[in-house]
């Protein structure tokens, strides 16, 4: 069916190409014209509502033009070939119902393309998410792993696009944070506890805290992604501390996100961007570009002349650099190194970074794209356990962690139920929900459907499925099985273009519903040979198709699974 829907849009544009041979304001460019799908499956397989965009531009009623449109698809060898039906309905909708061997096409275009189907060639073009990004000063916390599963599904979702991917983490190792995390080991290294005379106030009062200050009086070795660094056990070496301190939650997180499943291809250190002398070349060019100018001992920035709401300090009068300066360094520093592209995965109190960002990078001239970079934002995620919030993790000692998470469900629960909703979206993660066994849980739903076709096939002769004669698949059942596995290539494609990991989610669930409405409505190993093997043919498309969907997600596709509230029986 793939094939088939390339040939339909073909003719469309052709169509579309026949009524409005010149280019204008109201004709869009025809390779942007897409089928859209009706509000109602019962109107047909596919919608196209050109003929309303055209209207105003050619001055004509849009349903006479539909039905010029109408006409002009109708000569068109790709619609004599794959379409039963053009129908006009409304103001100019064209409802089109394609022939069964179109839908039927699918099966074999998935037993074809295996794992690769969906996936687009590669295209040259070098793509950095950067995500998590976290201080080195505490466990990950439930916003880091919601940018975890966010920034880990956009980079397979692009690979999908053939882009050439790279997840790259910013470790913020400089500033205030820094300072407070070496003196929170200090005073935990010299006996002090949260609340004690002498604590630091801004001190962090987790239980981690003295977990490093018992190994670096033991004087261990950490190693992190890119260093090693043994404690001399000093408690007055506060560079020795400071460093021993972020190599040792450095490895922590390694080993959180590992528990989770994602790996990056680079690190990047915030302070090499100091050492390099990168925001210093920075400050450079922006005053060289005549974008900055100083007020009250400070250096400001005309960020207003790209949008900004007002002009920002860059340079305080004390000498120091405001969060924002070292932000456009990094991204010049991407931008030289190859990556056109770039997304940002952050919380939401980064937004007011964005404009500030792109005025630096603007002003800065160096050839980088306004819009440059791309971010999605997501917002903090509520975790609820019995019915009541969970706020606190005694090891990170004000927040739930990332590992809390992992341990009180599993790696797919949480993975799954974290990508479930748009990410500027509000969250709540039901505990209890994610360890139900039973179609109430989204990931089990989904997962359960995948085991299920694995308990049909594996009672099945499946070596010449290649074979099957599609033809006999004529179930309305089937029918819409077909046509939701026909679009996951489309559907890959919308998602990146908008950003949407969480579509690749909506996506799982609609064809495990898809499935389990087939499943039980109809026999598979049944008498009739041919038969079955067609409908063994689809199941395996099926089985194919959500397991490069859960993939994509970062979730497993188990082959066995039970439900909590009875024992299943697959059918004969």
């Amino acid at each position: 069916m793939i094939q088939a829907k390339q040939d339909l849009l073909a003719a469309l544009r052709a169509a579309v190409a026949e009524l409005a041979p010149e280019p204008g304001p109201n004709v869009p460019p025809l390779d942007t014209l897409e089928f859209e799908s009706p509000k109602q499956a019962a109107h047909g397989d596919f919608a196209v509502t050109v003929a309303m965009q055209l209207a105003r531009g050619l001055k004509k009623n849009p349903r006479e033009l539909a039905q010029a449109l109408v006409e002009a698809l109708q000569r068109q060898p790709a619609v004599q070939q794959w379409v039963s039906a053009l129908e006009i309905a409304g103001p100019g909708f064209i409802n089109l119902r394609l022939k069964e061997a179109a839908k039927q096409a699918v099966v074999r275009e998935v037993l074809e393309g295996a794992e690769r189907f969906g996936r687009q060639p590669a295209n040259g073009r070098k793509l950095m998410v950067e995500f998590v990004s976290a201080n080195p000063t505490g466990p990950l916390h439930v916003g880091h792993a919601r940018q975890g599963a966010l920034g880990d599904s956009l980079s397979h979702l692009f690979q999908t696009q053939g882009f050439d991917v790279t997840r790259e983490f910013y470790y913020n190792d400089a500033g205030v944070q820094i300072a407070t995390l070496a003196a929170s080991t200090q005073a935990r290294i010299r006996g002090l506890k949260p609340g004690e005379e002498g604590w630091p106030e801004s001190a962090y009062n987790g239980d981690y805290i003295a977990d490093i200050a018992a190994d670096f009086l033991a004087r261990k070795t950490v190693k992190a992604d890119d260093r090693e660094f043994t404690a001399s056990g000093d408690p007055e070496d506060l560079d020795g501390i400071r460093q021993f301190a972020v190599a040792y939650l450095r490895h922590e997180q390694d080993l959180d996100l590992q528990a989770f499943g994602v790996q990056f291809d680079s690190y990047y250190l915030e302070s090499s961007l100091y050492t390099s002398g990168r925001v210093n070349q920075t400050v450079d060019r922006l005053v060289a570009a005549g974008k900055t100018y100083e007020l009250d001992g400070a250096l400001w920035l005309k960020s207003t002349d790209y949008g900004d709401d007002k002009d920002r300090v860059m340079r305080k009068s004390d000498g120091s650099y405001t969060y924002f300066l070292p932000d456009v360094a990094y991204h010049i520093a991407k931008w030289e190194r190859g990556f056109d592209k770039v997304i940002n995965c952050q919380g939401t109190d980064h937004h007011g970074t964005i404009a500030r960002v792109r005025a630096g990078l603007q002003a800065a001239n160096v050839g980088i794209p306004q819009g440059y970079p791309d971010y999605v934002l997501n917002t903090m995620v509520r975790v609820v356990r019995d019915g009541a919030e969970v706020k606190i993790s005694k090891r990170a000692g004000s927040y739930v962690t990332l590992r809390d998470l992992i341990d009180w469900t599993s790696r797919d629960a949480v993975r799954f139920f974290l990508i479930s909703r748009k990410a500027d979206t509000e969250f709540t993660f039901d505990i209890d929900l994610a360890l139900k066994q039973n179609d109430e849980n989204p990931v089990f739903y989904v997962q359960y459907a995948h085991a299920r076709i694995c308990s049909v096939l594996a009672k099945a002769n499946v070596a010449e499925l290649a074979q099957a004669d599609l033809s006999r698949l004529v179930a309305p059942t089937e029918l819409a099985l077909m046509l939701k596995l026909a679009d996951y290539p489309a559907m890959l494609s919308r998602a990146a273009a908008s950003l949407a990991p969480h579509d690749v989610a909506f996506y799982l669930r609609d064809v495990a519903a898809a499935f389990h409405s087939y499943y039980a409505a109809e026999r598979f190993l049944v008498d009739d040979a041919e038969l079955a093997r067609a409908r063994l043919a689809l199941l395996a498309a099926t089985r194919q198709v959500l397991r490069n969907a859960l993939s994509l997600l970062g979730v497993s596709a188990p082959e066995s699974m039970n439900r909590a509230e009875e024992a299943q029986k697959e059918p004969a």
